[in-house]
């Protein structure tokens, strides 16, 4: 059965992502895509999926920049529901022939929308909605073949339809949670326009990844790079059912693994049926890292270190396929889309070498969010107490110290680590955070320890709710939790004399400070 399908068109837009995950949550199945695909490109879509309708993103720039992001207009008469937003909405005015101008006041944050038609994207809303702006143009008016359905103080065009075919047009942003029936919009958009039908799940999904990497590996061999995470482990399991015995599961401890977790790994995954390795390669990974301190330059010396680990354990069992855990936000943050910025590199996206020695490298998980990994993890019973791991890094610590990675920092922010896991889980705060790590930063100042001057380290703390992380919050933890973290590890770890708490959201923060 081919799924019913959304294609986002991506115009660079900070929520682009956004859009593709609300649709999802609906059971629709959505692709990120380039602005520039043609009517053509749509059409050979359509031999794979289920195509029932096109969403063009909001974007930084303005329709009458010199170098301004198009489409190809074919696509506006392909016949498929067309739903233009922020950027979107005033490109699709502009091609219309309407009036889209530099706005008299320009518009960023919580609006007022007064509907003044319900229909089609705006059915069964109230007359006034709270929406979500981020804009400097603004439609100022249609030709008549199209209708104006809302508008604000500010933009006299705020939402529109054309009257011969379902395109719309929105001024504001019904992704982001700041529009209160931005969800209602989507999905007058999805099932009443594009007719679309619920049928994406992750059984869906796993029926897909498992097909795809048999089609690609054959009677081939693959080795899959397992470090005991949510999304390695996930890529274990669907590999698995795909490859029998043909796989092997490479799991390479480089040293910069949570207290007591390599062992957890190695104990989880020995009990599978499955060929499994265990490399200790600590001691080479930090040769590797031996006076580096740019964390770009960390995470691409990891990544190039981690491949030469696996190309040659692949050589003593004959593979020619790695298979790795990559998922969406990792390729957003490494910028692998035309029009985003590399946020940082991850280890397995932009950190991977030029040259690698394998016939390819094969990512069943590189379109999903971390919370849909859960999902099909769940859906492979794999153990609990892998698929409620909090997320962490595949650079591991060396990512977690600020600076020059050496063994005594290892210690110490690995032991700082531990105060925080514990005292955060034993309060039973985990289920409502998405991280809770701590940080050895390269910042020293002056203590008091034993009524003697001490000289120390100061250790970060970081605790996060996400749903996605695409965006984040800092978590308002209990001061009492807290006070206990900051006592604990300031007592316990001699070479520290300060603890700080980050009280910065994603964005413009990062979750992880490298």
């Amino acid at each position: 059965m081919r799924v019913d399908t959304i294609l986002v068109l991506d115009f660079g837009g900070q929520y682009c992502h956004l859009i593709a995950r609300r649709i999802r949550e609906n059971n629709v199945y959505s692709e990120i895509v380039s602005n520039d695909i043609s009517s053509t490109e749509i059409r050979g879509w359509k031999t794979k999926v289920s195509v029932k309708g096109l969403v063009l993103s909001g974007g930084p720039q303005s329709v009458f920049d010199p170098d301004a992001l198009k489409i190809d207009t074919e696509i506006l008469g392909l016949g498929l529901p067309v739903l233009g937003l922020c950027y979107g909405h005033q490109l699709i005015a502009n091609i219309a022939g309407g009036s889209v101008k530099p706005a008299e006041k320009k518009e960023f944050g919580i609006a007022y929308a007064t509907i003044d038609k319900p229909v089609g994207v705006l059915n069964d809303l109230s007359s006034r909605e709270k929406v979500w702006m981020s804009h400097s143009d603004t439609v100022y008016n249609l030709p008549n073949e199209y209708e104006i359905l809302a508008h604000t103080e500010n933009c006299p065009v705020a939402a529109f339809q054309y009257k011969k075919n379902s395109i719309y047009g929105l001024q504001w942003h019904p992704e982001v949670v700041h529009t209160e029936n931005g969800g209602k919009m989507l999905r007058n958009f999805l099932f009443k326009i594009c007719q679309c039908q619920p049928n994406w799940t992750m059984g869906n999904f796993i029926e897909k990844a498992v097909n795809e990497t048999k089609k690609i590996v054959g009677d081939g061999r693959a080795i899959v790079a397992l470090s005991g995470g949510i999304d390695s482990s996930t890529v274990t399991a669907l590999a698995a059912k795909a490859l029998g015995r043909n796989l092997t599961a490479v799991f390479v401890d480089h040293g910069f693994m949570r207290e007591t977790e390599p062992e957890f790994v190695q104990k989880t995954f020995q009990e599978y049926d499955l060929n499994f390795i265990a490399v200790n390669a600590g001691e080479r990974f930090l040769r590797k890292l031996q006076d580096i301190n740019d964390p770009e330059q960390k995470r691409k010396v990891i990544g190039e270190e981690f491949v030469r680990v696996f190309e040659e354990e692949a050589k003593k069992v004959d593979a020619e396929y790695l298979l790795q855990g990559t998922i969406y936000p990792d390729r957003i943050e490494s910028g692998f889309r035309r029009f985003s910025d590399k946020i940082k590199t991850h280890h397995n996206v932009a950190g991977l070498p030029a040259r690698i020695d394998f016939r390819k490298i094969v990512e069943p998980l590189r379109d999903l969010y971390k919370d849909e990994v859960r999902k099909v993890a769940q859906k492979l019973e794999l153990p609990s107490e892998i698929i409620e791991r909090q997320p962490f890094p595949g650079p591991g610590l060396a990512v977690r110290i600020i600076g020059v990675v050496t063994q005594d920092k290892l210690n110490i922010v690995r032991k700082a680590d531990k105060i925080v896991t514990d005292e955060i889980e034993s309060a039973g705060l985990k289920d409502k955070l998405w991280q809770y790590f701590a940080i050895l930063t390269d910042t020293k100042s002056t203590g008091v320890k034993g009524d003697a001057r001490a000289y120390g380290y100061t250790v970060a703390v970081r605790i996060a709710e996400s749903r996605e992380a695409m965006t984040a919050s800092f978590s308002k933890i209990p001061y009492e939790v807290l006070e206990k973290v900051s006592s604990k590890i300031t007592n316990e770890i001699p070479e520290v004399t300060r603890v700080v708490y980050d009280i910065t959201h994603k964005p413009p923060a990062t979750i992880e400070w490298e």
